[in-house]
């Protein structure tokens, strides 16, 4: 009987939905942190310094993308594995069906819309710096980390703050909300956004944002229910996901690290974009359903309410705007938009 392939030291996993340049660019980015096997196979490939090379194997799940993904990802990119959902799945569903097809003792869940390095002058990096090594060696030099993730940066270079402390009960009224637009600076915000931790240096966190998580997969293991095929809990179709799994980490008692020695662009939001009125469904939907699974129902029905109260607050707002004519074409767009998410109710199931 033919013994089955060791599983890969790593699996990148980058669920995409209809962003196409974006996607390629992020993969020609993992194309020069690595290298080919030729005799493993042309799906695996190697990262790090030659005497210490590991194994990698790269899965893309497309959410029934419309775009140029389905036909050009098997031409130009022929060495990664390349999984069609079938429909939209969402964030959780999608990166758990990449998960159950993945084999990697470290498990990388990668947005499309990230770039690890500027394939203009990757050439040369050195294996022993680039940014997948960095996370690998930060994983696995201390066995009680169960997660890490980079320093992110907008395309244009500005920082991006991806550190949490976890959320208390009133941070879902103010967080990207009025409230907190309002008063932005108030030291409830600036204690959860870890404003008053310098971000040149390493340190461990409540959670990072989901754009890029380097985990070990025996962490992920230990938060998996018995009927999931993946660490993601599916009740967050997107947004609140990551915040999650985190949370369900550090009460298995993982630690979560923030490393900035290695950095990542984050093109934030491309997917999301696209259906705005869906974003603002199930961004608050899903702080609703958090709140509902770790404050309980009371809380969660507050946060719902104040929620729907602020969208016709709104709706107000910009109907005042368009009676102002004051770019009457952008308030008609939002008023509908707010009346969607007034129609939806933001109930969690």
């Amino acid at each position: 009987m033919t013994k089955p392939p060791a599983p890969p030291d790593l699996s990148i996993i980058i669920l995409s939905w209809n962003v196409w340049p974006l996607l390629s660019a992020c993969l020609r980015s993992l194309e020069t942190m690595t290298r080919a096997v030729p005799a493993q196979g042309p799906q695996v490939r190697l990262f790090g310094p030659d005497d210490q090379a590991h194994t990698v194997e790269v899965i893309v799940v497309d959410n029934a993308s419309a775009d140029a993904t389905p036909q050009q990802l098997p031409v130009d990119f022929p060495w990664v594995r390349f999984m069609q959902s079938g429909a939209n799945l969402g964030f959780t569903k999608g990166n758990n069906l990449g998960y159950q097809a993945s084999r990697g003792t470290t498990v990388f869940f990668l947005n499309p819309d990230t770039t690890l390095v500027d394939p203009t002058v990757s050439a040369g990096t050195d294996p022993c710096t680039n940014g997948l090594w960095v996370l690998y060696q930060t994983l696995l030099n201390d066995p009680a980390l169960g997660l890490v993730g980079p320093r992110l940066q907008y395309g244009d270079g500005e920082w991006q703050n991806s550190r949490r402390h976890f959320p208390e009960r009133l941070t879902g009224f103010w967080e990207s909300t009025w409230l907190g637009r309002a008063w932005p600076n108030n030291r409830w915000a600036r204690h959860y956004q870890m404003a008053d931790w310098p971000a040149a240096f390493a340190h461990d966190v409540d959670w990072l944002t989901g754009a890029a998580m380097f985990a070990r997969r025996a962490a992920l293991e230990s938060i998996r229910t018995q009927n999931s095929p993946g660490p993601f809990d599916e009740h967050f179709f997107m947004y609140s996901e990551e915040l999650d799994l985190c949370r369900r980490l550090r009460l298995q008692g993982w630690r979560i690290r923030y490393e900035p020695a290695t950095t990542i662009t984050h093109y934030e939001g491309r997917s999301s974009e696209q259906v705005v009125a869906a974003r603002h469904i199930r961004f608050n939907t899903s702080k609703v359903r958090y709140y509902q699974k770790y404050f309980g129902q009371g809380w969660a029905e507050a946060l719902r309410i104040y929620l729907l109260l602020e969208y016709c607050l709104q709706i107000l707002l910009e109907g005042g705007k368009l009676l102002l004519r004051q770019r009457p074409e952008l308030r008609r767009q939002r008023i509908a938009t707010y009346r969607q998410v007034l129609a939806d109710g933001l109930r969690a199931t």
